[in-house]
């Protein structure tokens, strides 16, 4: 059939014809008038056809539309009702009008009309107010669903294939880690070839069978190290069994004297495989760090999971290291123009100590030394040291200074040295931090997340009692140009003192020693006793303190101070050391105001409990029994409740280590 414009162009071809025919015979009518007649009579023949045929194609013109629009009409309403794409209209109080075929066949109703969109699937609201795409799963269908609120339309996808698609890519991503056995060669060292034997047969034999119970591949490609590779289906069901392995390997192996500890570093995050063995490599110095026997899981956007670390650190430090890294101390003391050292805020008496340790030996190497305090963040046993010291040791007490005068005197070559953390956002002075260019870091923290970028010297040893400790064997390999004073001995020991609970928590035999060499150099125990002496108004404190505890699950035990009275941080960390020492507390958590921005928690445990991964969760770090956070611009019943929500994941299966 030929369109009404393609006919219009055939038509106007026959009038320019008729009306040049009307001229030709009004002009030989004129002369010759039975001529004009016949001309004359067909053109009206002519003019009769044409409106005859205007007719017709008016006709067929009205026809064809007619059928056309019944034609799509028809499409339409199959289209709704048999497209493969949902179509759902509600009205204003939520109640569906209108559902085609398609949407209602994954429902039990034959017809969703009248039903409540609260009835027919709930999350869909929170698509309708956000305005927002949302995924909805119908029937072990998953659907995109597209909202249009000013039509109040819903459009339904059925993504099921692709979602299918996504989520075995993602679950067939590579994962690398690595598997150390922390303590085989001084496990393996007095053993005969025989029993050494028995132990890797038995260690690899467990392993082996893991792996393939996982389906993971395993390779041992040294004999403390094996190498594994999986995906993250795999790695998801390792972490829902919280790496189940380190708890096997470690009991089994004790049953045959032999207690060996593994610690695995996996990379993972969907980057290139050099990658994934540099994040693997990481993970596992980062376990290492924090003392082993736990799984560090690490991923392409930085983030880290920890699992495992149910044990306290087995001493593994040797003196030699101590020598190398105060050797090394030394020459980068000798390059610097000076030193200054920094402790975290609201420095304890171990802060304190390990700095005037630190301040000692770059005077032993010739540099000036000094130490930042903020006079407004120092408690009270940190105030009697600073007063001791401006009576007895003028010259040691200016060396103190504010972290505005430290600003001012660091230079390009000024070395900064980091004493009791190892977190940028924990030390004194951040902007300290950022302008100096040689750093070194000194911890007995484990090691977490965040890390000072790019020191010159990391000395950080978990297994240590305290920074005093780390600080005073450094002193013994230093020279000997000048004798420690008593004050700096007595500091030191202080804080192994404050660290050790009074040489009962977390103590070796080097702590002795530590102890010893600095009792030999004049440090004074009735001064440091006299430094730690509390007076009645903070016993009275902490009695409150301690008076508020309740057990929020068997053993783990909770006292919160008053949102309107600011505590001092040691006295907090009092009330969870005394409330450690009653019957039945496995655990012990205080929450009080620090100041009037920040909210503390202090957490310490017998070792059934690891609350540095509480404290992590929170922001916070520390040890396995002896951790704490501070939560800015909360309040105490927030942090409570804060506190709450992590111990429930914890130990209901969330992130445990």
């Amino acid at each position: 059939m030929l369109s009404y414009y393609n006919r219009r162009m055939i038509q106007i071809p026959f009038i320019i014809i008729a009306l040049v025919l009307v001229a030709a015979s009004a002009w030989l009518f004129s002369y010759n008038w039975a001529a004009g007649a016949g001309l004359i009579t067909l053109t009206i023949f002519l003019l009769l056809f044409l409106y005859l045929a205007e007719r017709k194609l008016h006709e067929d013109v009205q026809k064809y539309v007619s059928t056309l629009s019944h034609r799509l009409q028809k499409v339409g309403e199959e289209t709704l009702q048999e497209l493969p794409i949902g179509i759902l209209l509600y009205n204003k109080e939520y109640t569906v009008e209108w559902a085609n075929a398609f949407l209602t066949s994954y429902f039990r109703e034959e017809s969703l009309v009248g039903e409540s969109l609260y009835e027919v699937a709930e999350p869909l609201l929170s698509a309708i107010k956000s305005d927002k795409e949302a995924m909805l799963d119908l029937n072990d269908k998953t659907f995109r669903v597209m909202s249009k609120p000013a039509e109040r339309l819903l459009y339904f996808f059925d993504v099921t294939k692709e979602e299918r698609i996504a989520r075995q890519f993602k679950e067939e991503k590579p994962a690398l880690s690595i598997i150390f056995l922390d303590n085989y060669d001084d496990l393996t060292q007095g053993m005969d070839d025989q029993t050494r034997s028995s132990l890797n047969s038995r260690v690899t034999s467990m392993l082996n069978g893991w792996a393939k119970k996982h389906g993971m591949f395993l390779k041992r490609i040294s004999s403390e190290r094996f190498f594994t590779v999986m995906n993250e289906r795999i790695l998801s069901k390792l972490e829902e069994d919280k790496f189940s392995i380190l708890d096997e390997v470690r009991e089994e192996t004790a049953k045959h004297y032999a207690p060996l500890t593994l610690s695995i570093g996996i990379g993972q995050g969907g980057v290139s495989l050099p990658e994934l063995g540099d994040l693997a490599q990481s993970s596992l110095d980062l376990a290492l760090g924090r003392g082993g026997d736990q799984a560090a899981i690490k991923q392409g956007d930085g983030k880290v999971k920890f699992y495992g670390g149910k044990t306290n650190p087995t001493e593994k430090r040797t003196r030699v290291r101590a020598r190398v890294i105060s050797h090394a101390l030394r020459d980068i003391v000798t390059e610097s123009d000076k030193v200054i050292v920094m402790g975290h805020k609201y420095p304890d008496m171990d802060a304190v100590g390990a700095s005037m340790g630190i301040r000692h030996v770059a005077e032993l190497n010739g540099r000036e030394g000094y130490i930042v305090v903020d006079p407004s963040q120092i408690d009270t046993a940190v105030k009697r040291l600073l007063n001791e010291l401006k009576e007895q040791n003028p010259d040691l007490h200016s060396r103190i200074i504010t972290p505005e005068e430290a600003l001012e005197i660091a230079t390009n070559r000024t070395l900064l040295v980091i004493v009791d953390t190892h977190k940028p956002s924990l030390v004194i002075e951040g902007r300290l931090l950022s302008k100096a260019e040689r750093v070194v870091v000194i911890d007995h923290h484990r090691r977490g997340e965040e890390f000072i970028k790019n020191p010159l010297l990391v000395y950080m040893e978990p297994y240590a009692s305290s920074t005093a400790e780390l600080v005073t064997e450094l002193l013994e390999y230093q020279p000997k140009t000048k004798k420690i004073s008593m004050l700096e001995s007595t500091a030191l020991l202080a804080g192994i003192i404050v660290d050790t609970k009074s040489f009962s928590l977390r103590t070796g035999s080097r702590t002795f020693d530590a102890a010893a060499y600095l009792r030999t150099n004049g440090a004074d125990t009735i001064l440091v006793q006299k430094f730690l002496k509390e007076d009645i108004d903070t016993y009275i404190q902490r009695s409150q303190l301690i008076e508020t505890v309740y057990f929020y699950k068997e053993g783990l035990a909770i006292a919160k101070g008053s949102d309107d009275y600011v505590y001092d941080s040691v006295l907090i960390a009092q009330a969870a050391d005394t409330i450690l020492t009653m019957n039945g507390v496995q655990a012990s958590f205080v929450i009080a105001r620090r100041s009037e921005e920040t909210i503390g928690i202090s957490a310490r445990s017998l070792g059934e409990v690891n609350v540095q991964i509480i404290m992590e969760q929170l922001n916070g770090g520390g040890h396995l029994t002896n951790a704490a956070t501070q939560i800015r611009d909360a309040s105490v019943e927030d942090a409570e409740m804060e506190l709450c929500r992590v111990i429930d994941e914890i130990t209901e299966g969330g992130n445990e280590e």
